[in-house]
């Protein structure tokens, strides 16, 4: 596959999702419970988007949830294990299939050591056990979730954590007006990481920013999942701009962490968004 920037090879086989075939997801909270640093937010986000899922057209036999108060060892957000469910996620994925993947713990960054990334750091997620077995890096998770799917297939995913800006490694970045802005890929690894399927990254704020484990309602939760799931109970009829927008508003009022909307290739953000 070409790493050099423009050759515009994909552009005319990457086709949007109609969003008609399979759905399936995959939803990770991890709380980290009795460690320092402890969240309590992020095992409800894992349900609340689950419950949000299941309103809209998915089932509970095609939504794999991962969290660390699972009784079930295969179902504890190990590193082994979540990797093991991001490529069941992504296995046996058609065109106009739905895939979505949702994570809510810690986050953070790291040196880049391949030099894909404009800031020099990679970003990455924390499993339960990541103090053993180590952290998650983008590259890996667009490796398995971004680069194995085919034309017209879509993957939503939705980030709640720290340093998430470009946790998946999109080369196409947006502003609120909707338009595409300097990529967080450098030029050279632009085309290694666009694709012909339809990939879309939400994530709870700046690669430089945290995202906040907070209270809303009396209940505790991740502010970027929150406000996502609120954002689209009110108002399903939104396109991507417009959803963009109304995340941000959501979680202005209290945050400083501002929101980002990342796809694997140029994307019209006037189109509706749908999952």
């Amino acid at each position: 596959m070409p790493t050099t920037p423009g050759g515009g090879g994909k552009s005319h086989l990457f086709q949007y999702s109609k969003c008609t075939g399979k759905k399936k997801a995959l939803c990770i909270g991890i709380n980290y419970k009795g460690m320092p640093n402890e969240l309590y937010g992020c095992i409800n986000d894992a349900r609340n988007v689950q419950r949000f899922l299941l309103r809209n057209g998915y089932k509970h036999d095609d939504i794999k949830m991962l969290t660390d108060d699972a009784t079930d060892p295969r179902l504890r957000p190990t590193k082994t294990n979540i990797l093991d469910a991001m490529h069941w996620l992504v296995s046996g994925a058609h065109a106009h299939d739905s895939l979505f993947f949702h994570y809510s713990g810690h986050g953070g960054q790291v040196k880049d050591t391949d030099g894909d990334e404009v800031d020099g750091f990679d970003e990455v997620i924390f499993p339960l056990d990541f103090k053993r077995s180590g952290y998650i890096v983008d590259d890996l998770m667009n490796t398995i979730m971004v680069q194995k799917l085919p034309p017209g297939c879509r993957l939503t995913a939705l980030f709640d954590s720290c340093h998430s800006g470009s946790v998946l490694d999109l080369p196409y970045l947006y502003s609120s007006d909707g338009r595409a802005k300097g990529s967080q890929v450098t030029k050279r690894w632009v085309e290694r990481k666009s694709t012909y399927a339809d990939v879309i990254s939400w994530s709870g704020c700046k690669d430089s920013q945290t995202s906040a484990d907070t209270w809303e309602a009396g209940v505790a939760t991740g502010a970027m999942s929150y406000a996502f799931i609120n954002s689209l109970k009110q108002n399903p009829d939104q396109t991507y701009q417009e959803l963009l927008r109304s995340v941000r508003a959501i979680l202005k009022k209290k945050y400083s962490q501002k929101p980002q909307l990342s796809s694997s290739h140029r994307i019209d953000t006037n189109l509706k968004f749908i999952f």
